[in-house]
């Protein structure tokens, strides 16, 4: 009769193709057994009571202890950062190893994991983000990279200290379609943000809320139109990151409807936070500062075109964009004085802990997307767009055993989030005060128990660095070939 480490009985699974239920067997930190009245032993056995488990979800983008510019510190590192991550379900994280102008991507890459070692409690990859796109960077570096498992890399439309030009953006995506990578583009233009940035400050108008007057969706809208362009000409996929608004959300149906491979991604700010929540309060002119990022949140009439396009398949993934800043303290929020203009506030909001509830109350058990697509967008999807699939993403025999076990509660006995109970090192939450119907009960990593029964469990530094696959083939020839 077999033995297990890990039995989890009366199991409701929800993967992207598939509802049944059933047991699952644990050995080595991988699922080798899923059926009906498992029979055999283990060391541990837990039921799930007929309660949903999805697999551990897989946040294609958050930043944690990420070098910065302007004086200002991430709150979290890879141990608190981790720690948030497994308390709400998500047992993968994919951070940002940020090349510094000047410098090679190999010496960010080595200083990214010297942050990470002994501290990451659950498993982890690196994102490369490409600031310098030198000769050397994208014909040496990147591919020898990219052979070692940095499969993905960012490159930014705006920020002076990271902005690419589009000449130097094809080179990016030129060794990407060469390599089988896949290129992340902060899609926002830079020269209108800085116009109208200088217009705004010009005029007096410095509180945190023109932070959105700033950055209007027509900007997003003609750099994500740039990007589909620039992919296009280079015959190359891409993803454009963090999604905010109905009109970039035209140009990527527009190039879906060309037959392009555009992915999009988009995160929980843009489906439950607004410009209003930038506004003034009389108390504290810097409170609008809790929810400055960037592209910022919109009117509150564009949150529905967001959750349009989660159930229409329009969106690839669902991400946090977690990226930390403590309100209170000499490096967050405040860092430039209590009285900062707009554009001197760091960029960011936390948020790695809350994606999956807030998604798993407020899209599944409130009928707006379905347990699969639930799946698929926080899962699944990342984890093949990273080249983490399957060992990452399902629930399948071989696979890690990571696992989520679901409370979801009835109305009126809705949980209320807090900071306060919340697991980042952050000294707030834009979601403070919002009702919630699920939570994870359970939190499995790799068959390990990391968040059970209101308690955190895991080692800092039990977490394993993730080389990625390829997430498609490299492609030779003329990409050009099409117009000549």
């Amino acid at each position: 009769m077999a033995h297990y480490d890990l039995i989890v009985r009366n199991a409701d699974i929800a993967t992207v193709g598939d509802r049944y239920r059933a047991d699952i067997g644990v050995k080595g930190g991988r699922i080798s057994a899923i059926a009906q009245d498992l029979e055999g032993s283990a060391t541990r056995e837990l039921d799930a009571a007929g309660r949903l488990v999805t697999p551990g979800g897989v946040d294609g983008h958050c930043h944690f202890d990420q070098p910065t510019s302007d004086g200002s510190k991430f709150a979290d590192d890879f141990e608190t950062g981790t720690r948030s991550a497994a308390c709400g379900g998500t047992t993968t994280v994919l951070p940002f190893a940020l090349q510094q102008r000047g410098h090679s991507i190999q010496a960010a890459v080595d200083d990214y994991h010297r942050r990470a070692e002994g501290k990451a409690c659950v498993d982890y990859a690196f994102h490369l983000i490409v600031a310098d796109a030198t000769k050397d960077v994208t014909q040496r570096e990147l591919p020898q990279l990219i052979e070692k498992g940095y499969t993905s890399f960012k490159i930014y439309m705006t920020y002076d200290d990271l902005k690419l030009g589009d000449r130097q953006i094809i080179e990016v995506l030129a060794t990407a379609r060469r390599h089988g990578a896949m290129t992340m583009i902060h899609a926002e233009n830079s020269d209108c943000i800085a116009w109208l940035t200088e217009q705004l400050l010009d005029a007096g108008l410095t509180a945190p809320r023109y932070h959105a007057a700033s950055r209007p969706m027509a900007v997003e809208r003609e750099a994500t139109h740039r990007a589909i362009a620039l992919a296009e000409l280079i015959d190359t996929p891409i993803l454009i990151v963090h999604v905010s608004g109905r009109e970039a959300v035209e140009q990527i149906h527009w190039a879906r409807g060309r037959g392009l491979p555009i992915h999009a991604e988009t995160c929980p700010q843009y489906l439950f936070l607004s410009a209003e929540d930038l506004g003034i309060d009389e108390n504290d002119p810097m409170h609008g500062a809790r929810c400055i990022c960037s592209p910022p949140p919109r009117d509150k009439a564009n949150q529905q075109f967001i959750w349009n396009g989660l159930s229409s398949g329009l969106f690839t993934i669902v991400s946090s964009d977690h990226a930390p800043f403590n309100m209170n303290g000499p490096d967050g929020k405040r860092v430039a004085g209590d009285d900062a203009s707009f554009d001197r506030i760091p960029n960011g909001i936390p948020g790695v802990e809350t994606r999956l509830p807030l998604l798993m109350s407020e899209g599944v058990m409130a009928g707006r997307i379905d347990i699969h697509r639930f799946v698929e967008l926080t899962a699944t999807n990342p984890a093949r767009l990273y080249g983490l699939y399957p060992r990452k993403g399902t629930i399948a025999v071989g696979g890690d055993a990571d696992l989520v076990i679901w409370d979801q509660f009835a109305p009126g006995e809705e949980i209320t989030i807090r900071n306060d109970m919340l697991h980042h090192a952050a000294d707030y939450t834009p979601y403070e005060g919002m009702k919630l119907r699920a939570w994870p009960a359970t939190t499995v990593s790799r068959g390990r128990l990391v968040w059970h029964d209101g308690r955190f469990d895991a080692a800092p530094g039990s977490g394993l660095f993730l080389p990625c696959l390829r997430p498609r083939a490299p492609r030779d020839g003329n990409p050009l070939e099409k117009w000549l």
